[in-house]
């Protein structure tokens, strides 16, 4: 074995986002392309030298071969030890976890995570760091200068490692040890929730379908549900992870966890029902003949999480991504808690969490999370819904209305459009920063504006600032707009439209909510003419 120093190029473009560096799998395969990724970051972290790491992904097409490649680059550059998952395979959240119990100095995550899988589609790589949490943005950016500096890269010539058993091996100088990806995980999840509790509510005949979706959250899924608390032998589906997840997108929402919506909407419907997505991260919650949003489900978990041992003590904090409705800041007003309301991307939230401010933190785009890691996690979500239902012994559409009786309804809806050419995107964003100051005072389908600007974020423990992290109009009546573009895509722009409306107590809290949003839709289409800019009459998809 052999350490090879590598001459090479820098390759543009490998700017990593708020979840890691996404491409199409066949760029990532390109000669050189992974390696000096990994060395950039290897660099930009300081080097590897002595330290241990984690290593995972959630099997998508190319995550054995990229496995192999970092460990022989981690141990050319001289790092003592790497955990893995057996078959390189971890949920994100398992892998936060796994960093933060072995005190490891950080981990390769390899996910696009809700992204589409295959050769032909996207693979995705980040280092978080060793609070468990992604890289900061400050990081991300030596990253990104190094990837554009880079000229050679060290990688240990050598036969690949079997990571198809837990135990250990070497590479070099390095330790390999091959871990259950799920054991530890699970482990960490009895010790939160009340398994007891959840085991009688299914032995009572609760049903509950949990939809894998093809992606690496069946093992956890199916060992927890099925195995530890007696969900009937099936309730998990779709739990065999694919390297195209079957065909599928593994997003959870209705749209592309269609099949589980039909059943949960259908006559013989389970009591509950739930998704999760490629790299277990984000989830869906859907009780019998009621769809609940990502926005209400973080509500409904801060106002119920101290049914769960975990929390018993009660909340610190809740902290929500900024186009995340406002039903969670209703919540600790009344518990007399802070909130806080951060930029997209979870990587905002992790002063908060190592600081304590805050206990339960969530995006509209169906990620929630606690302290428990410094990553949202889709399976966890679902147990502290299950522990909520079996201490109340109410219908997850009677705990949704109880909800709304006592703090009022948010409803609200996003509309994306995407692979929109990357100018037009940017065109109609230019447009409305052109224009936030004249909008106050307007009226716009019957609603007046109370403010409007590019949301700036100052962070409470580092104080470092992000700018221009999504235009927000705010009207009178407690109706919101808020537009953003996406940088979670791997072609074109995707524009995200959010819509929200408030309606208190004592309203209208049983409309459609697609009606009930009706005129914020038309008040968003003459304020940023999304028509003309994205040459679509509809969004792409509607969650």
């Amino acid at each position: 074995m052999t350490v090879t120093t590598v001459t090479t190029s820098p390759i543009d473009g490998q700017k990593p986002g708020t979840s890691g560096l996404r491409k199409k799998t066949r760029v990532f395969m390109q000669r050189h392309f992974l390696e000096n990724f990994v060395q950039s970051i290897i660099d930009a972290i300081g080097g590897v030298e002595g330290k241990t790491l984690v290593l995972g992904g959630d099997g998508r097409f190319f995550n054995d071969r990229a496995a192999q490649v970092i460990l022989r680059i981690c141990a050319a550059n001289g790092a003592a030890k790497v955990i893995v998952g057996r078959d390189a395979l971890l949920s994100t959240p398992a892998a936060s976890n796994l960093i933060r119990k072995r005190a490891a100095d950080g981990g390769f995550i390899m996910s696009a995570s809700h992204n589409p899988g295959g050769e032909n589609a996207d693979f995705g790589l980040k280092f978080n760091g060793a609070n468990g949490g992604p890289a900061p943005e400050s990081l991300t950016a030596r990253i990104h200068d190094r990837t554009r500096e880079i000229t050679q890269y060290r990688i240990l010539e050598t036969q690949d490692a079997d990571l198809s058993q837990p135990g250990t091996t070497s590479m070099g100088g390095m330790e390999i040890e091959i871990v259950d990806p799920v054991a530890d995980y699970a482990a960490l999840m009895e010790q939160i929730f009340d398994f007891d509790a959840i085991r009688t509510l299914l032995e009572g005949g609760f049903t509950l379908r949990f939809d894998a979706m093809h992606a690496v959250t069946g093992p956890y899924a199916t060992e927890i549900l099925e195995n530890r608390l007696g969900a009937a032998e099936g309730s998990v589906v779709n739990a065999t992870p694919l390297p195209d997840f079957g065909g599928g997108h593994p997003d959870p929402n209705p749209v592309w966890a269609d099949q589980l919506m039909k059943v949960m909407m259908g006559r013989d419907a389970p009591d509950f029902g739930a998704a999760s997505d490629g790299d277990g991260d984000r989830n869906m919650i859907v009780g019998r003949g009621i769809y609940v949003t990502p926005s209400d489900s973080l509500a409904v978990l801060a106002a119920n999480a101290h049914h769960a041992p975990g929390y018993m003590a009660g909340l610190s904090g809740v902290a929500r991504s900024m186009p995340t409705s406002r039903a969670a800041d209703l919540v600790a007003e009344k518990a007399g808690i802070g909130s806080y309301e951060t930029p997209t991307g979870w990587k905002f939230f992790g002063n908060l969490l190592d600081a304590g401010k805050v206990t339960l933190c969530g995006e509209e785009s169906a990620g929630t999370g606690s302290d428990h890691v410094r990553e949202k996690d889709g399976l966890w979500a679902v147990l502290l819904w299950l522990n909520i239902l079996a201490a109340r012994k109410q219908s997850v559409a009677a705990i949704m209305r109880d909800h709304w009786e006592e703090y009022g309804r948010n409803y609200y809806s996003r509309h994306d459009y995407e692979a929109v050419p990357a100018e037009d995107a940017n065109a109609l964003m230019d447009r409305l920063r052109g224009r936030l100051d004249d909008l106050k005072g307007q009226e716009f389908s019957g609603m007046t504006v109370e403010a409007a600007d590019d949301f700036a974020y100052r962070d409470p423990i580092d104080e470092s600032v992000a700018e221009h992290q999504g235009i927000r109009i705010a009207f009178t009546d407690g109706s919101r707009i808020v537009l953003r573009l996406s940088g979670t895509g791997t072609e074109g722009a995707t524009l995200r439209v959010y819509l929200e409306r408030y309606q208190p107590a004592d309203g209208k809290l049983d409309l459609p909510v697609q009606d009930a949003l009706s005129p914020v839709v038309a008040a968003a289409e003459e304020i940023a003419q999304i028509r003309k800019h994205t040459g679509k009459d509809a969004p792409d998809v509607t969650t």
